[in-house]
């Protein structure tokens, strides 16, 4: 039997489209070729967005894609175009947002209609190949389509139309603008706090997302103001979660959300951009309380993405880590039946961890019953008690059932990596290892982080045309993203190290976003470029602001631009970030939690930066325990900057920041505390230090 014929898909760069060259559908990548077939044949486009680690992508592609007689119907009457959504999240943004406003909900797979131009005028997400669960059969969906451009196109040529307008109208923010104040900022936190689950931890109900911007939200304002409450939902959140099956108990990690509102069983699928964000969760929410378990946890994250997600040679981490490893499993890899676990340990280690963990002969997976998803099911003194064990004792019993277990499981069919270097998500990840590199003492991570910011610089960055969305070829235009997180990620590198070459770095990638994303008429930023290639008749211009789950794009280049600002007093830094607060200001509390980067935007923009300065010689024991105590204290968008006298000599320091310091000393050992471009009265004592830092920019102090 002749092996089947690959379709052009094979030879693509995704992992996505490629894991679709065996179809029998005749794809297309998304291009003018596909777009000119379907005008010249006057067929529609069938799109399909999905991405690698998609459960419910790789389900419709068994069901449908690979199905011989759904295939020929499907490239008999459309072209069909296979987009990766990591590779384009600029396409997927535009036509989640058409066919939610059609169908009441997006998500992934996304199964859309368009014109030949580009305009869509039908679609949903998952279709069974036959009707089934409420949902009509892709079949019958195909052919009905089908009659539909043929018999009604005046009808199709009106839905595709309005659903331009209501797009358009959804994306244009210029009704949106108004006064950013601070009881901005107080609303989303209001607005939050009222859907926290006091029992479970998070927000509202099944599915249960993690939410980290609104988390750092609220222990930023914690740290602001002092209302208990605020550090209860975030410390309650983040202890359920950790203490869930959402976190990967054996290898560290989170996967990327949980099916139900315990945290109990997740969607499997590992997501560089959950983790990194979470990785910043965990490790301020250690230093404001001093909880192990956030340490623990923080850890953990850095131990999973340091072996399997990135590239220890080079630098850089991967983008995901599926959920499966078959279209037949759900999850096997990560889960365990009480025999699995049994053959794994000795009888005392399994008897711990099938308390502690929560084994049961029944368990968590619809597929197949007796798995279980480990969760820590009681507090270690409940467990050490009823095995009659000290704590001690049980924290090592379970420590080597862990490396059992983990050592058990490395031997099993593994999950995919999507090994693609995504340029945003590595720098939102070169930030949080850095944030970890010092709250933790771990220079290990410092120096894997600036290792994988200096590949970003050689292979992602051109001075023409900026930083591109993947690392590799064909090099990747670089959306709003690329550029806001790579230039944070720049300046938290240029605070450890005073290297003024990652902040000229940042610099440019800033200047990048003023010259072609900026909206100079309303304030706020683009997702694209201008100078970037058109998307067809669908390219409408769109202004990402909300959380989802990234942190919304546009509040961290406020963030951007006004860190800049105090670095550079450079005026049009400090209004680039003003105007895009205002550009939003009319609806944020619209959106609520998912606004939670917003305020953070606003209370870096109405407090300012906190920069702490060390003065000193190299070596000088002093200045190490003040620039411990520095780091030991949360606050955010606090920079720590060691400056020694050979620092202050080679012009390292940005030009406002030297003119703050003005004829500081650097020789003399001593921490200053700036806010506004003015310094408090230096200190030499870390206790003092710690305090003046806890107290900085503060309005308020009041509790409830």
């Amino acid at each position: 039997m002749a092996p089947a014929k690959e379709n052009r898909l094979k030879d693509s760069r995704s992992p996505y489209l490629r894991s679709a060259a065996h179809q029998p559908v005749d794809w297309y990548e998304w291009g003018e070729e596909a777009f000119a077939r379907a005008r010249g044949e006057d067929k529609p486009v069938l799109l399909d967005i999905g991405a690698v680690w998609c459960h419910w992508c790789h389900v419709i592609d068994r069901e449908s894609y690979d199905n011989p007689e759904i295939a020929a119907q499907i490239n008999q009457l459309f072209i069909p175009v296979k987009v990766d959504r990591d590779e384009r999240p600029d396409i997927d943004a535009r036509y989640q947002s058409a066919i939610g406003a059609l169908a009441g909900q997006g998500g992934w797979p996304l199964t859309a209609f368009l014109t030949p131009d580009g305009r869509p005028f039908f679609g949903g997400t998952y279709f069974p190949p036959d009707d089934a669960m409420g949902r009509p059969g892709f079949r019958r969906l195909l052919a009905a389509v089908a009659s539909a451009w043929q018999n009604k196109r005046n009808e199709v040529e009106t839905t595709a139309g309005a659903l331009m307008e209501a797009v358009a109208k959804a994306e244009a923010v210029g009704n949106g603008s108004g006064h950013a104040d601070a009881s901005l900022a107080d609303a989303i936190v209001e607005q939050s706090t009222r859907l926290f689950d006091p029992k479970n931890g998070g927000f509202g109900q099944a599915p249960k997302f993690p939410h980290p911007t609104a988390l750092d939200l609220l222990l930023e304002r914690y740290q602001a103001t002092g209302r208990q409450s605020l550090l209860n939902v975030a410390a309650t959140t983040l202890e359920k979660m950790a203490q869930g099956g959402v976190y990967d108990q054996v290898a560290g990690g989170f996967h990327r959300y949980s099916v139900d509102e315990h945290w109990h069983v997740p969607h499997f699928e590992k997501m560089i951009y959950d983790n990194s964000e979470l990785l910043r969760n965990y490790v301020h929410a250690f230093l404001v309380t001093g909880n192990l378990l956030f340490r623990a946890t923080a850890e953990g994250i850095l131990g999973w993405s340091g072996s399997v997600l990135c590239d220890l040679e080079r630098g850089g981490f991967y983008a995901s880590q599926d959920a499966d490893f078959s279209l037949e499993d759900d999850g096997d890899y990560f889960t365990w039946t009480r025999d699995e676990l049994r053959a794994a340990l000795s009888p005392e280690e399994a008897r711990a961890a099938e308390l502690y963990y929560d084994v049961r002969e029944s368990g968590d997976m619809h597929h197949n019953p007796a798995k279980n998803v480990l969760r820590v099911a009681l507090r270690p003194q409940q467990a050490a008690g009823q095995l009659g064990l000290s704590e001690s004792e049980l924290q090592e019993t379970l420590a080597r059932a862990r490396a059992k277990l983990h050592g058990a499981r490395v031997s099993r069919p593994t999950p995919k990596i999507d090994a693609t270097v995504y340029v945003g998500w590595n720098a939102m990840m070169v930030s949080a290892w850095l944030d970890a590199a010092s709250a933790l003492g771990r220079p290990d991570c410092r120096e894997f982080a600036l290792k994988t910011l200096d590949r970003l610089l050689a292979e992602g960055w051109d001075a023409q045309t900026g930083f591109a969305h993947f690392l590799g070829s064909p090099r990747s235009a670089g959306l709003l993203d690329d550029h806001v997180y790579p230039g944070l990620a720049l300046l938290d590198a240029f605070e450890q190290t005073l290297d003024r070459r990652y902040f000229d770095a940042a610099r440019a990638a800033a200047d990048r976003l003023l010259a072609h994303l900026y909206d100079r008429e309303s304030g706020g930023f683009f997702d694209r470029p201008d100078d970037a290639p058109p998307l067809g008749a669908f390219d409408i211009r769109r202004k990402p602001f909300q959380d989802s789950p990234t942190p919304g794009a546009n509040s961290a280049a406020a963030i951007l631009f006004d860190r800049l600002f105090d670095y550079t007093g450079e005026p049009s830094y400090r209004e680039a970030a003003e105007r895009t607060l205002e550009a939003f200001a009319g609806v944020i509390t619209n959106y609520g939690m998912f606004a939670a980067s917003y305020g953070l935007g606003l209370v870096v923009h109405m407090r300012r930066p906190i920069e702490v300065v060390i003065t000193g010689r190299a070596g000088d024991l002093q200045a190490f325990e003040l620039e411990k105590a520095a780091h030991g204290v949360f606050r955010y968008a606090k920079s720590v900057l060691r400056v020694t006298p050979e620092a202050v000599q080679s012009g390292a320091l940005p030009p406002a920041l030297a003119e703050t310091l003005g004829a500081l000393n650097a020789e003399t050992t001593q921490a200053l505390v700036c806010v506004q471009n003015t310094c408090h009265p230096p200190v030499t004592r870390p206790e003092e230090l710690s305090s003046l830092i806890a107290r900085a920019g503060n309005t308020t102090a009041a509790s409830s």
